[in-house]
């Protein structure tokens, strides 16, 4: 299938997505409200760098669970794991079926590594880090699945910013570091069937460690070595930082995650154009202005949703 044409038929979809799935909406949470891409790249260029070298960083109570603010959340628009009925649960819903559909129905055999989930954007603001941890609690929320969420975000880690959880040790410590083990950095949360591994220390070559053969055997064992565990990496922006394609080249399926009314849809173009097209990718269209019953309008956390662009094959389009 013309790469070129994937494309376009993404852009396209994505354009009438708005209109085509008007939901009610949410409030903003504070986190979305951001600086400016230019703004966020100088903050991470500028961000001292600490020592690189390999060091034990094993946690003394690795197997302690850690406590999530569920009020705090609520409060900022976050999916309820209680199956509190809202309408960002009800998009979620939506927008993770396709994604476990390749993971674990019949669509699996079509997906290598369909369990391992990148969800990333163009820019940095655009909502990436609320749809990952909402996608998260989300599938952690279904009757035989388990979730680790990884944050990856290597410049700009925030994960355990928005769940107030430790920074550290985590997924860098654990590249550089072979005295360390998953279960050394992984995290148990309050949510039963949701676990964490945070970004870590700060490396200058980042980029390298996760192109590197360690991380490739990380991501094999995280993908097989739990059946019923989806893996969601929090991925930096795609038009910012390199390791995002680095990351995508690992992954089974790809959430690409666009603001409305700020992402123009050049910049979705030449965002999609450094993916695999031959993998699943998902677009998600973030803070849509909506319809809210007989209320009027606002703006909030809505979600238009087309899947399976990235398919080379198999008549799915």
């Amino acid at each position: 299938m013309d790469r070129s044409s994937l494309i376009e038929k993404a852009v396209s979809r994505l354009s009438g997505s708005a209109s085509a799935h008007p939901r009610s909406a949410e409030p903003v949470p504070e986190e979305a409200r951001q600086g400016s891409p230019m703004q966020e790249q100088a903050a991470s260029r500028n961000a001292p760098p600490s020592d690189p070298s390999p060091r034990s960083t094993r946690r003394p109570n690795g197997n302690a669970e850690v406590q999530l603010d569920l009020a705090n959340l609520r409060r900022r628009g976050f999916v309820m794991p209680d199956g509190e009925r809202s309408a960002v649960a009800e998009e979620f819903r939506m927008i993770k079926r396709p994604l476990l559909a390749n993971a674990f129905g019949k669509a699996a055999s079509l997906v290598e590594n369909g369990n391992m989930i990148m969800v990333t954007s163009a820019h940095a603001g655009e909502g990436k880090t609320f749809t990952a941890i909402n996608l998260a609690i989300s599938i952690a929320m279904e009757m035989e699945k388990t979730v680790l969420l990884v944050d990856a975000d290597v410049g700009r880690a925030n994960v355990h910013k928005v769940l107030g959880t430790p920074e550290g040790p985590g997924l860098i410590d654990l590249l550089l570091d072979d005295q360390l083990d998953v279960g050394d950095v992984l995290l148990r949360t309050s949510i039963p069937k949701l676990r964490l591994i945070p970004m870590g220390r700060y490396h200058p070559h980042a980029t390298e460690l996760l192109a590197g053969a360690d991380m490739l055997r990380l991501t094999k064992e995280l993908a097989t070595r739990y059946p019923d565990r989806v893996v969601i990496f929090d991925a930096p922006p795609l038009l910012i930082t390199s390791e995002a394609v680095v990351l995508a080249g690992l992954m089974g399926q790809i959430v690409f995650v666009v603001q409305s009314e700020r992402t123009s849809q050049s910049v979705v173009r030449d965002a999609l154009e450094l993916l695999d097209q031959s993998k699943p990718i998902g677009l998600v269209l973030n803070k849509t202005v909506k319809a809210i019953g007989s209320y009027g309008y606002g703006q909030g956390y809505g979600y238009g949703y087309g899947y399976g662009y990235g398919y080379s094959s198999g008549g799915k389009e």
